[in-house]
């Protein structure tokens, strides 16, 4: 088998799969790109066994039968992306090596036999629907920052899609702070349906999403979700788990209102954050008649205090947060202003944002200082 084509599309579907691809793994094959060939399209696969993705592009030139060989994933990235743009790269296959061919240039690369290539089922879907992806890409960054990382609530390490009908809903958690994001569209007659997409295939996805108005295909099965874009699929299978019910978290009489300058607030907790301490990251802010006060201190008795004029003429409330939650929700919100929603000192911060075809809240827990 023999294939030639551009090294810019060879390129481009390398790169986009192998983000999954581990350096070390326990079995060496996954180490490998899967190469196959349908007709005059070259359609290239990485997976870890949890995630697959699998990008296509077109040949210029083809000759012998439909196979499929692996490629060790990170030598043949790093020789293509080596490349002058331009040329056109030549794969030469026999029985155990392949000949990469680019002007003088030329590399043997090992091959391993793609029929050990292991594949996740894509047959058993049970819903499926479409949005545009730039949608989908504003949905996930605007949750993604609160999943957990690493907590022994597995089904934390991820964010939830609750799908129905007229709504696509993300809501991502650690326990210290939710971000949920909800889509009002129509999807067709669909089952209500929740499931758990791990941490790790969030962030794929998240390099993988463009924000253009093109269309993705969703799809579901019981144990795995795809993403069908216009030349690649991805697919990861769930976490296997119940997630906490969202609802009861997000705070339903919080009548203290704080209305500032996203700008401004963002630049007073940038700085609070410097004298914070380093591991908690608590800064205190107190409201009191018509001026909020943020206060920051360390473990090396170093303060910071700054105060910003407010429209508040209610009780003096005070209380703890952790400042990067806080910024977080700030860099996700794009208005010029932002309100917090608070109860009392120790009730629980709610900022909800409303954007052109989707709504979102974020909720962050209260720290004792």
């Amino acid at each position: 088998m023999k294939l030639t084509l551009k090294r810019e599309n060879l390129l481009k579907a390398l790169q986009t799969v192998a983000g999954v691809v581990e350096k070390r793994q326990t079995m060496p094959i996954l180490g490998n790109f899967l190469f196959q060939v349908s007709q005059s399209f070259l359609i290239v696969t990485g997976s870890d066994l949890e995630i697959e993705t699998r990008s296509q592009t077109e040949l210029d030139q083809v000759e012998g039968d439909v196979f499929d060989i692996t490629l060790p994933a990170q030598k043949l990235l790093t020789i293509v992306r080596s490349l002058p743009d331009g040329v056109l790269v030549t794969l030469d296959f026999d029985e155990v090596r392949c000949t990469v061919k680019a002007g003088r240039s030329s590399f043997k690369l090992s091959t391993l036999p793609g029929s050990d290539y292991p594949h996740i089922d894509l047959t058993q879907a049970q819903l499926s629907f479409r949005l545009m992806q730039g949608q989908f890409k504003q949905l996930i960054q605007h949750c993604s920052f609160s999943m957990a990382s690493q907590d022994v609530r597995f089904y934390l390490n991820g964010m939830l899609f609750d799908i129905s009908s007229s709504a696509l809903r993300l809501v991502a958690t650690d326990g210290h702070r939710l971000s949920t994001c909800a889509l009002e569209a129509e999807f067709g007659e669909l089952t209500p349906t929740q499931a758990i997409v791990p941490r790790k295939a969030i962030m794929e996805l998240t390099k993988l999403l463009v924000d253009q108005d093109e269309e993705i295909q969703i799809s579901l099965a019981k144990n795995y979700l795809t993403v069908q874009f216009l030349d690649t699929v991805f697919t990861c299978k769930l976490i296997d788990g119940r997630y906490p019910d969202y609802r009861r978290v997000i705070p339903q009489n919080n009548d203290v209102f704080v209305q500032t300058d996203r700008e401004l607030l963002k630049a007073i907790l940038q700085r609070s954050a410097i004298l914070s301490n380093e591991r908690f990251k608590g800064v205190r802010m107190v409201l009191d008649q018509n001026l909020l006060t943020v206060h920051a201190q360390n473990s090396e008795q170093d303060e910071s205090h700054e105060d910003m004029a407010i429209d508040y003429q209610g009780e003096k409330i005070e209380i703890g947060f952790n400042v990067s939650y806080l910024l977080d929700v700030i860099n996700s919100v794009k208005d010029d202003c932002i309100t917090l929603s608070l109860k009392d000192s120790s009730s629980s911060c709610l900022v909800a944002a409303e954007l052109e075809t989707m709504s979102c809240q974020h909720v962050i827990m209260p720290m004792r200082l």
